[in-house]
């Protein structure tokens, strides 16, 4: 709403934003970031959702008119610039508690130690792009600061990444600058956090862990590239608790989950990366926002019909309110994700199973009834309002199709709107039948995939690193 307002300002049309008082520090930060920092915002008391008719209207009438007409008949007070330190200036000098201790007091760190971010491990990090350090990757919302390769590298030191990382950072920040991943919605109130998956020999290279343990903390490049990313979002992007970040319960920042190529090679499933254009073989990220998830343990069976219907069965219980993403808000933008353990891969694979039947049986399986589907998208919630029914929506053609089949209210409808927005990516402890199943955020992260582009001679630049 603000970036509506801001947009209407800039117009010469004055305005009055109605922001809740939760939201008042984050709408407050986030029109500094769009170049205003007066804009005209006019309290309501509490949070709407929670009032009666009666309580809505005696805050209104009490405090938000007022409040409304001030914003539009009265210039608002000047606004105050907050100078900030230009890219190459050097903050402070001193030892590494001091300079730790400064970082965290201007909110440029998340609590845990840094490394301090000097011109010399800057340049080395610099020396694994060919892109100028001055390059514009692009803006980042909600502060509207530019992603540059230099800043990239100098969250890069911070978060403890080795240099040789580099290429993977610029493919990130890449992907986090592209308008289709929307990283304006990095704080909001579900506190979704983002997880990195890469794929291609750079796994290997960089030594990524792909196996036992995957998506704990451990190995330096999934942990450090993954404390990067929240790193970035911080200092670049803007996002600080109690202003721009608004999650009601955040989540920290995830480390990297490397799909096991050589699982992958033995099967013939193409990896992660290929939903989004990439080849097998080729070195890519793909970034999304997940709201949660869970461990789906000691998945049994021989076949893969013994093993799906556990997996459908964990796909829908990790699917409530996230339903707006396929019916609703913003329809067919739902993409959960299933990790599946190599042995659990394997045994489908051998049983004549491609990637896409395993989505296939998961589409046609994974599924709750109609009547439950709707409760989560207009009576538990109030993501949706307009009173029809899936059935009435999908026949004015509003919906998928398979959604309007029968008026049962007990009919058994899909979780996602079609087989291929199940995303499936293997990884993990080789001989255990555990899989791990993710449930999407939708347009507010839409997966994204941007390939690593490596410097000239990677090759040596790695061997005189190691």
């Amino acid at each position: 709403m603000l970036r509506a307002s801001a947009a209407a300002e800039a117009a010469g049309i004055p305005t009055s934003s109605l922001v809740c008082d939760g939201f008042l520090g984050q709408g407050a930060t986030t029109a500094v970031g769009l170049g205003m920092p007066n804009l005209p915002m006019a309290k309501v008391p509490g949070h709407v959702d929670t009032q009666t008719d009666n309580e809505l209207r005696d805050n209104l009438t009490g405090v938000t008119v007022a409040e409304v007409i001030e914003n539009l008949t009265q210039a608002p007070p000047a606004a105050v610039a907050i100078p900030e330190p230009g890219p190459r200036d050097v903050v402070i000098e001193g030892s590494h508690d001091e300079i730790n201790r400064f970082f965290y007091e201007n909110g440029w760190s998340d609590g845990l130690p840094i490394v301090p971010p000097t011109q010399g491990r800057i340049e080395r990090f610099l020396a694994f792009t060919d892109l100028e350090p001055e390059h514009e990757i692009g803006k980042l919302a909600p502060d509207n600061r530019a992603a540059t390769i230099w800043n990239v590298a100098v969250n890069g030191v911070m978060a403890g990444c080795r240099p040789q990382y580099m290429p993977v950072l610029v493919a990130l920040a890449e992907a986090m600058a592209d308008p289709g991943y929307g990283v304006e919605h990095s704080g909001n109130t579900p506190g979704a956090e983002t997880l990195i998956t890469i794929n291609g020999p750079i796994i290997k290279e960089l030594g990524f862990n792909y196996e036992q343990g995957a998506l704990r903390d451990g190995f330096q490049a999934n942990t450090t590239i993954g404390r990067w990313w929240r790193l970035y979002l911080r200092n670049v992007a803007g996002f600080l608790l109690h202003q721009t970040d608004k999650g009601t319960f955040g989540n920290t920042w995830r480390v990297v989950l490397a799909e096991n190529e050589d699982a992958l090679a033995r099967i013939g499933w193409p990896p992660l990366a290929s939903d989004f254009g990439h080849r097998a073989g080729d070195n890519a990220v793909t970034i999304s926002r997940y709201t949660g998830g869970d461990v789906v343990a000691s998945v049994f069976g021989q076949t893969p019909e013994g093993m799906l219907p556990y997996l459908a069965d964990a796909l829908v219980k990790q699917s409530g309110w996230q339903l707006i993403f396929t019916v609703g808000m913003s329809t067919g933008s739902y993409r959960p994700l299933l990790v599946l353990s190599p042995i659990l891969a394997e045994t489908m694979a051998k049983a004549g199973w491609s990637r896409d039947d395993v989505r296939q049986w998961l589409f046609e399986h994974a599924r709750l009834p109609a009547r439950r589907f709707e409760q989560y998208i207009t009576e538990y919630t109030n993501f949706y309002s307009g009173g029809r029914s899936l059935y009435d929506r999908a026949n004015l053609g509003k919906v998928p199709e398979i959604y309007g089949q029968s008026k049962d209210p007990d009919r058994l409808v899909p979780i996602v709107g079609a087989a291929e927005d199940i995303l499936i990516a293997v990884s993990g402890d080789p001989g255990r039948t555990n899989a791990q199943v993710f449930s999407h955020n939708g347009i507010l992260g839409y997966p994204t995939a941007r390939p690593v582009r490596l410097p000239n001679d990677w090759q040596g630049k790695l061997a005189a690193a190691d």
